[in-house]
């Protein structure tokens, strides 16, 4: 049985948690997301293709973004975002309308955006991308058939 040897918060100061923040992402629904923290900055995606950068010490949101999506998706999973791949200045996000986007970290500004597939046949992302050395890699849901796997440059 492994033990932790983090002895910050015992059973003696326990009753004296309190909340620091809360942070709400704008939309009702699912949230299933991973949220990447990176010099006190946490990044966190939500459902609709939203997307934040929020103060770790505030709860203060630095910047918002929402993707403008197509009305007719066909969603395997719901509206859902499972998050960011980082590497250096760059979120990248795989979107609902199956394309993949790099936003900027300090503004999240829109950097590029890249059409992987074909959202009219059912194809979709709901999955956090993969960033290794300078390429992106994501997992397409939503169809059985065809290739699952794309890779952006």
């Amino acid at each position: 049985m492994a033990h932790s040897t983090l002895n910050q918060i015992n059973t003696g100061n326990v009753s004296r948690l309190a909340l620091q923040w809360a942070f709400q992402v704008a939309d009702l629904g699912q949230l299933e997301t991973t949220p990447i923290v990176v010099d006190g900055v946490l990044y966190g995606t939500a459902q609709n293709d939203r997307a934040f950068a929020v103060d770790t010490r505030t709860g203060r949101a630095i910047w918002r973004y929402q993707r403008n999506l197509p009305e007719k998706l066909q969603p395997c999973c719901g509206m859902v975002n499972r998050g960011f791949a980082i590497l250096g200045n760059r979120l990248f996000m795989a979107t609902l309308d199956a394309h993949v986007i790099a936003l900027d970290t300090k503004t999240g500004n829109l950097i590029w955006d890249v059409t992987a597939a074909d959202y009219h046949k059912a194809y979709t992302f709901t999955v956090a991308p993969l960033a290794v050395k300078n390429e992106v890699i994501v997992g397409i849901s939503g169809v059985n058939t065809g290739s699952r796997l794309h890779r952006c440059v």
